[in-house]
């Protein structure tokens, strides 16, 4: 008698799928606090600061789609383990370099793997467990990248100050070591449909969101209405442009642009880039503030943000749990509505000579809102297309989350430095203030756009059951425009 191997259990799925994501996102996080030290150690510029900021960025969002789209075509845990492996190498390359210049190529080189990791992981992880567990896994995958955010600057000022910012590269190698393993064991291969890839569609593609993130990120600093930006820009429109053209008769396009006529998938979207624009463009000013406003440390800083960082990991796996029962999209109406409230209770107490514990209450409610908002946006969209095109899905929400971010930042640096600068507390609030107030408005049309999210539509109960039931296909949430 046969006996079938043992599945891996639920835990141990989520683990194998989460521990890489967690490994990419607290590195990308705990370099921008060791700047500062990087600064002193290599004689960059401010310019090379921002290029080893940007590289990642850039190399990231423009292999996001591709890497969704090679899991497709020769294996999601093939491409995803291949990722993590590179990640690793390359941040080896990181912790070695002597220059600016070979951290910067590391730094790209990293955020082209972390692309085949972010998007991968999630859609790995939607398609190893049964649907009526898929909220709760997605809200623990969820929180699990909550925590690292939140552990971020804690461990980065910690490695920073009593090792070199060197380490902050080195950690990822055991970490590599043993998620690869689990990984191979715990989680089986999927691809999707068996179609030949789309090479022009993908040039197009990475082309077209590296001009359009290249010139967001530059925007501000070399000015919105320099030649480079606006060629930057005018690249992006005209390779986009073509690609849309290109992928409405593609017969097997790289994005599907059939998503889009699924209202639940399309404002899912909006609803992500509203909340990185306006979440994160907010916390890349009030990290400043911290530091440079009030004279805190990198680490002390992080202390400080807690209570905002923490709440995500709390509050998403138990959204995850409820989007099935109360709604998604009502779900991320409150949460991006509590967070709005969160940011604008910050804008109207910052001031100079402000108690840090004044931003306590604000940062709750701002991080419990964003806890409300990713998982139920994680799962519409993976719900919202057919198992065969998870990848697809979960590479374009990425890309938007990226490019919202981005955006958000470079937009409210630009408010920022209209209004103030860093020559002392008051002018730092007098630009940090009405950027803020720019954040709570476009959080609070993310809700409003949040609240038009369909529900999925319940199957109508057989009059009969039969004897011998067929296999039910989950359909999309919604299939209208």
């Amino acid at each position: 008698m046969s006996s079938t191997p043992a599945r891996p259990s639920f835990g141990t799925v989520i683990l194998a799928v989460s521990l890489p994501m967690f490994m990419v996102a607290l590195d990308n996080l705990m370099v921008t606090n060791a700047l500062t030290s990087i600064r002193a150690d290599l004689g960059a510029s401010v310019e090379d600061l921002q290029w080893i900021t940007n590289a990642y960025i850039l190399g990231f969002a423009g292999l996001l789609l591709a890497a969704a789209a090679l899991g497709d075509r020769f294996g999601r845990k093939r491409v995803f383990v291949t990722g993590i492996a590179v990640f690793a190498l390359t941040s080896v390359g990181g912790a070695l370099s002597s220059s600016t210049e070979a951290l910067v190529l590391f730094r790209a080189l990293q955020g082209m793997s972390a692309a085949a990791v972010m998007p991968l992981s999630l859609t790995l992880l939607a398609m190893a467990v049964p649907a009526e567990k898929r909220g709760a896994a997605i809200g623990l995958w969820s929180g699990i990248s909550g925590l690292a955010v939140a552990l971020s600057p804690l461990i980065g000022g910690a490695i920073t100050s009593g090792l070199d910012w060197q380490w902050i590269f080195w950690v990822n190698v055991p970490v590599a070591v043993v998620a690869v393993p689990l990984v191979l064991k715990a989680v089986s291969e999927s691809r999707g449909a068996p179609v030949k890839l789309d090479l022009l569609g993908l040039v197009l593609a990475c082309a077209g969101v590296v001009s359009l993130v290249w010139a967001i990120v530059n925007g501000h600093e070399k000015g919105w209405g320099s030649a480079p930006v606006v060629s930057a820009f005018a690249a992006a429109v005209v390779l986009l442009g073509a690609f849309i053209a290109w992928e409405r008769k593609a017969a097997a396009p790289l994005l599907p642009l059939s998503f889009y006529r699924v209202r639940a998938f399309t404002l899912s979207n909006v609803v992500s880039l509203a909340v990185y624009f306006g979440m994160f463009g907010a916390t890349f000013l009030i990290a400043q503030y911290l530091q440079t406003g009030l004279g805190h440390s990198a680490f002390v800083a992080g202390l400080w943000t807690l209570p905002w960082a923490v709440m995500p990991m709390f509050i998403a796996p138990q959204a995850g749990k409820l989007a099935a029962k109360v709604g998604a999209g009502r779900l991320m109406a409150l949460g991006l509505a509590v967070s709005g409230v969160g940011l604008a209770w910050f804008a109207l107490v910052v001031g100079v000579g402000i108690s840090d514990w004044a931003f306590v209450g604000p940062f709750v409610l701002a991080g419990a809102g964003m806890g409300l908002v990713f998982a139920p946006t994680a799962t519409v969209v993976m719900g919202a297309v057919p198992p065969q095109h998870m990848g697809k899905a979960s590479g374009a929400n990425t890309t938007v989350r990226e490019l919202g971010g981005a955006f958000g930042i470079a937009v409210l640096a630009s408010v920022f430095a209209a209004q103030g600068d860093f020559s002392g507390q008051q002018r730092f609030v007098d630009g940090l203030v009405p950027a803020v107030w720019i954040a709570v408005a476009v959080v609070f049309v993310g809700a409003l756009f949040a609240l038009a999210i369909p529900r999925p539509k319940a199957a109508p109960a057989p009059a009969a059951a039969p004897a011998s039931p067929a296999p039910q296909v989950k359909q999309p949430a919604d299939a209208t425009a």
